[in-house]
């Protein structure tokens, strides 16, 4: 570790991100951690909705409710991966000076959650 007791970027996990290029301004970087922990929310929002769905035996068809319950929390285990990778992809592009790329959580996400109230909206019609 350098004087100071400050370690260089090279030195900060993960080296596929901090081991490449120089330091962005650090409001980009605090930005982009902020968006990393919204991630991590809205997996944790999925999961307990996956898991009230089905714990609370809502009067909806069994099958769909289950369906929903399972996809919900299959979302809620797969966003924390998605948003790490997003983190790290637009650190590192910040760090080497490439354009930011396209987000891709966002398409996952959408279709996850509009499948997941599909699910629960003909569970209650069928019911």
């Amino acid at each position: 570790m350098p004087r100071g007791g400050r370690s260089s970027s090279r030195d900060r996990f993960p080296r596929s991100v901090f081991g490449h290029g120089s330091e962005p301004d650090p409001r980009f970087s605090l930005a982009n951690e902020r968006t990393f922990l919204a991630g991590l929310r809205t997996a944790l929002a999925l999961t307990a909705a996956g898991v009230a769905l089905e714990a609370l035996a809502l009067p909806l068809q069994p099958q769909l409710r289950l369906a929903a319950s399972l996809l919900l929390i299959v979302l809620g285990v797969l966003t924390p991966v998605l948003a790490w990778r997003g983190w790290a992809r637009d650190e590192r592009a910040m760090r080497t000076g490439a354009a930011l790329p396209a987000p891709g959580i966002v398409s996952v996400l959408s279709v996850g959650v509009t499948l997941a109230g599909l699910l629960v909206l003909l569970g209650i019609l069928w019911r």
